[in-house]
C-alpha cells in the first residue's frame, strides 16, 4: 500500500457526513429535471438484487432521492434510448452507458479466465451470437432455456454462452423483463462512439476511481475501491493522478480522499426523510456506515429467521442527515405493514411515520400498520400510530 500524500484539508466528522449526503443526493433539493437518469449518472451505478419487498432495490434507490417517482418511469429511464447497460461493478448494477469504455479492463480480465468453471459445448457460443444477430434481443429462455433439468446452478449451454458473451462484452443486457435479463449484441445496443476497448487498464481504473470519489464525496481507500470492486493495489496505482485530493477526517483513523468540488462549498439545503434499501450506495458498506453515521446495519435476509435482530429486509430510516431507526416492511393487500420497528428514541417517531406514509403511497397502499410487540420501544407504539394517522 502506498503512503498517502500530505492532506489538503482537515474535515470534522460532521463535515464529512454532510459531504457524503450531498454527493449521494440526500442533501439539497433534488434536480427533478434530470430525474432518474440524473440519479444514475450522479451515482455511477445502481445495484440490482432479486429481493422485492416494497419494490426492487433499483427502484428504491431513485425513490429514496426523488420521492414518489413512478415505477414505470424508473424502468423507462434505465432501459430506453440506450441510456444504460447492466454489468458487474459493485455487484450486478445498472450503469450509465457513458461508463461502457471504462469497464474495458474488466472485460479483458474476464476474457483471460474461465467463466465460473462452467463447461461450454463446442459451437454453443457462436450459436447464441448468431441467434441474437438474426432475431434481435432475447432472454436466456428464448435462447434455448436458462438451465438444464437438475439443480438451480445447472445452466444450459445457451445460458452459459450468453453470460460468457456478456462478461466478454460481445453481448449487453438491455433491460429486465419479469426480472429476466434481455440480451442483445453490443454492436447494436452500445452507441458506436462508446463501443470500444481503447482505454488501457490504468486509465479505466483511474476514471472509475475518480467517479467513485465524486459519488461518495469523501472516502477511505477501502470505500472508494469497493465502489466498483477495484483492487486496493489498483487504487494505489492511480489515486494520485485521479484528481481526488487527500484529506483527513476526525475520528476516521485512516487516510481519505475527497472530490475537490465537494470541498469547494458548504453542503447546505433540505435533508431527505426516507426509507433506504440495504443495497443503497449510501449505506451498503457496513464499516463506512458505522464510521459516518455511528449506525450498525446488516442485511438479514440470508440470516436464519431465529437469529435475525431487525428483520428480513430492515430498511434504515434517514432523516435530518442521520439514521434514526429501521423498519422491516411488508405488503398485505392495500396495507404496508411495519413488521418490526427499531427507533433510536421518541424523537425518531415523526420521521419514521413520515417515511412509512410516503412509501405506502408510492407503492399504492392506503394504510400503514405497526406491530407494537415487535418494536424495540413498544411504549412508543401509540405515538407512532397517532403520527401515522
Amino acid at each position: 500500500m502506498t503512503t498517502a500524500p500530505r492532506p489538503a484539508a482537515e474535515l470534522s466528522a460532521d463535515e464529512a457526513r454532510r459531504i457524503a449526503l450531498r454527493a449521494q443526493g440526500f442533501l439539497g433539493a433534488p434536480d427533478r429535471r434530470s430525474g432518474v437518469r440524473g440519479v444514475l449518472r450522479a451515482l455511477g451505478q445502481v445495484q440490482l438484487d432479486t429481493i422485492s419487498v416494497l419494490a426492487r432495490s433499483h427502484e428504491l434507490i431513485p425513490y429514496a432521492r426523488l420521492g414518489a417517482v413512478g415505477r414505470t418511469t424508473v424502468e423507462d429511464a434505465y432501459w430506453t434510448e440506450a441510456h444504460a447497460f447492466e454489468y458487474w461493478s459493485h455487484a450486478a448494477c445498472v450503469l450509465p452507458i457513458e461508463e461502457w469504455p471504462h469497464f474495458a479492463f474488466r472485460r479483458r480480465a474476464y476474457r483471460d479466465r474461465p467463466h465460473w468453471h462452467h463447461e461450454l459445448s463446442a459451437g454453443a457460443y457462436d450459436k447464441v451470437i448468431d441467434q441474437l444477430r438474426a432475431e434481435g434481443p432475447q432472454t436466456a429462455t428464448e435462447l434455448g432455456g436458462a438451465k438444464n433439468k437438475g439443480e438451480w446452478w445447472d445452466w444450459s449451454d445457451g445460458k452459459i454462452a450468453v453470460e460468457r458473451a456478456l462478461m466478454h462484452g460481445e453481448v449487453v443486457v438491455v433491460e429486465r423483463r419479469g426480472w429476466k435479463r434481455v440480451y442483445d449484441l453490443a454492436e447494436r445496443a452500445v452507441p458506436q462512439a462508446l463501443l470500444h476497448d481503447e482505454l488501457d487498464d490504468a486509465e479505466c481504473v483511474r476514471r472509475l476511481v475518480r467517479q467513485a470519489g465524486e459519488a461518495l464525496g469523501v472516502g477511505t481507500r477501502a470505500d472508494i475501491a469497493d465502489y466498483h470492486r477495484i483492487k486496493g493495489e489498483q487504487f494505489d496505482a492511480v489515486v494520485e493522478s485521479s484528481g481526488l485530493v487527500p484529506v483527513t477526517v476526525a475520528g476516521w483513523g485512516k487516510p481519505a480522499w475527497a472530490d475537490p468540488a465537494a470541498l469547494a462549498s458548504e453542503p447546505r439545503g433540505r435533508h431527505r426523510t426516507t426509507l433506504l434499501s440495504p443495497f443503497d450506495s449510501l449505506i451498503w458498506e457496513r464499516a463506512r456506515t458505522e464510521r459516518i453515521f455511528g449506525f450498525t446495519h446488516r442485511l438479514e435476509a440470508y440470516v436464519p429467521k431465529p437469529k435475525r435482530v431487525h428483520g428480513y429486509f430492515a430498511m434504515p430510516v434517514l432523516s435530518g442527515g442521520r439514521l434514526v431507526g429501521r423498519v422491516d416492511p411488508a405488503r398485505e393487500g392495500g396495507t404496508l405493514v411495519a413488521r418490526q420497528v427499531t427507533l433510536d428514541g421518541p424523537k425518531a417517531v415523526p420521521a419514521v411515520a413520515r417515511a412509512l406514509r410516503e412509501a405506502a403511497e408510492w407503492v399504492g397502499c392506503d394504510a400503514v400498520s405497526v406491530v407494537p410487540e415487535r418494536m424495540n420501544l413498544p411504549e412508543l407504539a401509540p405515538e407512532l400510530v397517532r403520527a401515522l394517522d
